[in-house]
């Protein structure tokens, strides 16, 4: 029994007592993160039943990475109470989001100049004014700072003065103060998705009269899909000599295992056509039939080059297991959208996730895009298990090394 205390109540040791590299990744989605949500609470009930109730998603992941929506679910999971335990259960955010998410994105009220309202909203300021959201995040991580997260947390934001894509994670915290922001400065930044709600602009200082300015918008505009994004910190800090790692080939990812989740797409749906789009200005680009086709596909876009390089980055060094994408591509109406939070729509999305674990592990066809069944790997919900098991013992052989020592 001794071990199993151990497995749930000490921080996890870092991969140098060991040779594996764990990572979570979640894509950006606004409220379709109601999908990685359920599947997430399904892998944590799995390592519940292998090492007790108090086992939480932080306790096995090396590096929990997140963009936009994805990056509150990291902070959630990632973010410390009182007792320097993760704030959240995975089993509880759904239950955040069914209560919040109509207040983080309010449904305007039905009128005759609805329509109207709607276009002259595109290009006279964002959707919404954010102020919920701001509040919201702020009164869960209250002080809190990168450096402080129970695990290691990777966030992409992209900064609009300097053009430039700002990655902050617990590891650069701890080498530079200027990144050590606190965790509502991080997770507002990277969820104010352009039109959708306002830049975030704060400083920090490193106490030595040094300081610096950031001026940040979504980082679903560079990296919705963070996944590539942590595997290249995680290098970076192999070649800084960081000792939580083991010396060796930097780019040696046969080592890694990776569980990435996407917040589904509308890929199949074909939403958009070659003839509809050659009829559109500069609005119908950003506004057309409650939709925002060019953050639509950005975000697609960014989503889909993360998850072609990885599956054959992984595929090239025969360890396609190591990865696993699980992704819906068959979303239609309002789940497709990223602000339709009514009761309705999220019960529905949380539908598809429940749905998805029952759906065969599925890699991306770098042709066409569409996720096609892997024969003989099982369901989702089955690759899940597997995988829980490999970190439960993972974790447990990490912890007894350690104790050795």
């Amino acid at each position: 029994m001794e071990m199993e205390a151990n497995t749930t109540t000490v921080q996890q040791p870092p991969p140098s007592t060991r040779k594996l590299i764990t990572i979570l990744s979640i894509d950006g989605g606004g409220i379709r993160c109601l999908i990685p949500e359920t599947i997430i609470a399904f892998l944590e009930a799995k390592l519940q039943e292998l090492d007790g109730p108090e086992a939480r998603i932080a306790d096995y992941f090396d590096v929990i990475a997140g963009t936009s929506t994805g990056a509150l679910l990291t902070s959630m999971l990632a973010a410390p109470d009182d007792n320097k335990r993760p704030l959240f259960a995975a089993k509880d955010l759904n239950t955040f989001y069914l209560e919040n998410g109509p207040k983080i994105f309010p449904e305007k009220k039905a009128g005759f100049l609805t329509p109207v309202a709607k276009l002259v909203g595109v290009v006279t300021g964002p959707k919404y004014d954010g102020v919920f959201l701001h509040d919201k995040i702020k009164s869960l991580t209250h002080d809190v700072r990168v450096a402080d997260t129970v695990t290691n947390v990777i966030v992409p934001a992209f900064d609009v003065k300097n053009l430039q894509l700002v990655i902050f994670s617990t590891y650069e915290a701890h080498h530079d103060p200027l990144k050590n922001a606190h965790l509502s400065n991080i997770c507002i930044s990277t969820s104010a998705a352009p039109t959708y709600f306002p830049a975030h602009f704060f400083t920090t200082d490193n106490g030595k009269g040094g300081s610096r300015e950031y001026h940040l918008v979504d980082g679903g505009v560079a990296a919705n899909n963070p996944t590539m994004v942590a595997m290249s910190m995680l290098t970076k800090e192999v070649l800084r000599h960081n000792p939580d790692f083991n010396p060796g080939k930097p780019s040696d990812y046969r080592n890694h295992l990776i569980i990435s989740i996407g917040t589904g797409s509308a890929k199949q749906a074909e939403k958009y056509t070659a003839p509809q789009c050659a009829k559109w200005g500069q609005i119908q680009w950003l506004y057309n039939g409650g939709f925002t086709p060019i953050i639509d596909i950005f975000s697609h876009a960014s989503s889909d080059m993360v998850d072609i390089h990885a599956a054959v980055l992984f595929e090239a060094l025969h360890c396609e297991k190591n990865y696993l994408r699980i992704q819906d591509d068959l979303l239609t109406g309002d789940t497709s959208s990223v602000d339709i939070a009514t009761k309705e729509n999220m019960e529905a999305l949380i539908g598809i996730g429940n749905e998805l674990l029952k759906k065969p592990v599925s890699r991306v066809n770098i042709d066409t895009g569409v996720y096609e069944p892997v024969n003989g790997e099982g369901t989702n919900e089955e690759a899940l298990a597997h995988f829980a098991k490999i970190l439960s013992d993972e974790r447990r052989l990490r912890q007894s090394k350690l104790n050795s020592n």
